[in-house]
């Protein structure tokens, strides 16, 4: 009887507190600002997009790694932005954060774009994020 009241007791602390099942602040702040690269991209700023990188970020490509995010910045104009802004928008799902330090996170997910009478194209991403003087940012792209 006395484990089933310690039991308890410990369940409505951890509800009470809020601990159970709630994101971290740092996993909030990772996810508003993965949200602030697909707003960018919706509205057709590529600096809004690449904001949230390092500049010395470095993205996967079929070729292998490429460095500094102008290196990212050339990858985006030569394809998705062509026209001068993507033609479908953008938005995440099954975003998963990991933490391998105080200041260091793994996210993966699915990237959707979709929209302008075409079909949807869909693919899955890791990013590696560093905590930095100026927030959370990515330094490393593989999607």
């Amino acid at each position: 009887m006395k484990n089933l009241i310690l039991l308890t007791a410990f369940v409505l602390v951890i509800f009470a507190t809020g601990a159970f099942g709630q994101q971290s602040k740092d996993e909030k702040t990772i996810r508003a600002t993965l949200e602030k690269t697909a707003e960018g991209w919706n509205k057709g700023d590529l600096n809004q997009y690449l904001a949230f990188y390092t500049r010395d970020a470095t993205e996967m490509l079929s070729t292998g790694p490429a460095g500094g995010v102008e290196a990212i910045e050339k990858t985006m104009k030569e394809g998705f932005w062509k026209t001068g802004k993507p033609v479908q928008t953008l938005r995440y799902e099954n975003i998963v954060v990991r933490f391998v330090g105080k200041k260091a996170a793994l996210v993966t997910g699915k990237f959707v774009l979709s929209g302008a009478d075409r079909p949807d194209r869909t693919g899955w991403f890791t990013t590696v994020w560093e905590k930095t003087k100026s927030g959370w940012l990515m330094i490393h792209d593989h999607s």
